[in-house]
């Protein structure tokens, strides 16, 4: 019962987080759009897992960012320096995770696109 439990929770923050978080929701379609192209690709099944699970990461990431934010939210809306440095904490791991994502793909692509190229 505890796993069904957990299981409705976690299905209710996606959603959630779909209806009213902008920034999930455009990781989102880019997650739609690169999972199925970094399945697809004539790569290996380890870097098949890198491209997809630095996408996956964004996801997460953005996840607990929004947390985070609501938990800050809640405490108080009043500007603290303690909560928009949390707020930044949280900003900066998404643009990490981000970062990480494309290095990734480029990475993975370059001597894709190279091949092509010849």
């Amino acid at each position: 019962m505890r796993a069904w439990a957990a299981m409705k929770n976690s299905l209710s923050g996606l959603g959630f987080a779909v209806r009213e978080e902008s920034a999930f929701r455009q990781e989102l379609t880019l997650a739609v759009i690169l999972i199925p192209v970094g399945l697809f690709l004539p790569v290996g099944p380890v870097e098949q897992v890198l491209l997809v699970g630095s996408v996956l990461l964004v996801l997460i990431v953005e996840l607990l960012n929004s947390g985070v934010e609501a938990a800050i939210d809640r405490i108080s809306y009043e500007t603290h320096a303690l909560s928009k440095r949390a707020k930044d904490f949280g900003s900066a791991a998404v643009m990490i995770a981000l970062i990480l994502c494309g290095f990734t793909w480029v990475s993975l692509l370059w001597p894709l696109v190279g091949a092509w190229a010849r």
